[in-house]
């Protein structure tokens, strides 16, 4: 997950600027709409919702196409959680047509948003905030927590229960994609990671490597390559993990800096973001 020196190198841009720079709107549209009706019609429904889940009551943003039922995806933040950020890039997603969910993952502590964008969380003690909650998403509550969304999801009018659910992490969630397919094998068919950093894992029967052969889900894992740097290994792990369970997954080191995929974050790369987001589209094309 994302770690104080990589803050450090990121540099700075704040809201005004990166508004300006009209990034937020560019994300938002640049995308090939799998649904031809859809784009067509282009009508989404969106509202911030709440539900009972273990410890606390859940608050999430859920944004689906207005007419019809369409595929589930679980969107997992990062570490600075649910924001506008990622409310946009639900709504890009949802454009493609799938119905989604963006969970507050410290929900247990405090309702979202705890920070505005991205530099509000480096700017106001991010992570000494943010590390008392961060306790509380063990990998026993995180396959908790993603049981009690699941069941929300499958109740929706939205959601089309005849097909699989698609789930992606980025940070510190990166491998909550894999403890999400592991604790609902069953619905969960297809997971992203994004720059999930070098946490998969030690080998014991919690790492995020050795559930795959929980799964029933096929994966893409995108890295970045300063993490890549760090611990080169790590790639090769994980693609000997998903080998071993039998787990289709692509593997591979993105040209581009931990944090590259989310649209308010100082190192976003857009060409490298778009490739990671057709990439991730073509995966549930196939898979949900």
């Amino acid at each position: 997950m994302c770690e104080l020196d990589q803050l450090t190198e990121m540099g700075g841009v704040n809201r005004r600027q990166f508004t300006a720079m009209g990034a937020l709107a560019a994300f938002a549209t640049a995308y090939v709409p799998i649904d031809s009706a859809l784009a067509a019609d282009g009508a989404l429904a969106e509202s911030m919702v709440k539900f009972e889940a273990p410890g606390g009551t859940m608050d999430a943003f859920f944004v689906h196409p207005a007419k019809g039922k369409h595929p589930a995806v679980i969107m997992w933040p990062d570490i600075a959680s649910l924001r506008d950020a990622f409310k946009v890039m639900a709504r890009r997603l949802a454009s493609a047509g799938y119905s989604v969910i963006v969970p507050n993952p410290f929900y247990k502590d405090t309702p979202a948003p705890q920070f505005a964008d991205f530099d509000a969380f480096r700017k106001d003690n991010g992570f000494q905030k943010v590390g008392p909650w961060m306790a509380h998403n063990t990998p026993a509550a995180v396959a908790e927590t993603a049981k009690a969304v699941v069941a929300w999801l499958d109740k929706q009018p939205s959601v089309d229960t005849r097909k699989g659910i698609g789930t992606q992490g980025y940070c510190m969630s990166g491998t909550w994609t894999v403890r999400t397919a592991a604790a609902v094998p069953d619905r969960v068919k297809a997971g992203g990671s994004f720059h999930g950093g070098n946490a998969w894992g030690d080998g014991g029967a919690d790492s995020p490597d050795a559930l795959f052969a929980k799964t029933k889900a096929s994966f893409l894992i995108a890295q970045a390559k300063n993490d890549d740097a760090q611990k080169p290994e790590v790639k090769d792990a994980i693609k000997k993990a998903a080998e071993a369970a039998g787990r289709p997954a692509t593997v591979e080191v993105y040209q581009a800096d931990h944090g590259w995929t989310v649209p308010d974050s100082p190192v976003y790369n857009e060409a490298e973001a778009n490739r990671a987001w057709s990439n991730l589209l073509a995966l549930y094309a196939k898979a949900l």
